[in-house]
């Protein structure tokens, strides 16, 4: 499983959508996630259909982090044009993993 680096440190183990169905589908039917999804690429998420309000985080194609936010469900996010991939997880997990803005993530 592929690990989630926040400048450098190893915070989590996540899992990553890559084909367009896998996207698609995202986290819908899912009741909570332990870790992460990384969506690659993407750059606009929703939550209709969601089970659980979800924490974006919106990277750039260097790993910056252009913006965090969190989604109630039944939600559509605003696409964000600089985003080359979104690490979605449940409401709440980024502020203990430490990523806000301006941080810089790895998928390694």
């Amino acid at each position: 499983m592929p690990q989630l680096l926040v400048d450098g440190t190893l915070v989590a183990e996540v899992e990553e959508a890559r084909s367009f169905a896998e996207r698609s589908r995202g986290l819908l039917g899912r009741d909570g996630i332990a870790t992460g999804l990384v969506l690659r690429p993407a750059s606009s998420v929703h939550t209709f259909g969601m089970r659980f309000a979800i924490d974006v985080v919106y990277v750039d194609r260097n790993g910056l982090v252009l913006a965090v936010t969190t989604m109630a469900r039944q939600r559509m996010g605003l696409p964000r044009l600089r985003s080359k991939w979104i690490l979605e997880t449940e409401a709440g997990r980024c502020a203990h993993w430490g990523i806000c803005a301006g941080r810089r993530l790895t998928i390694g």
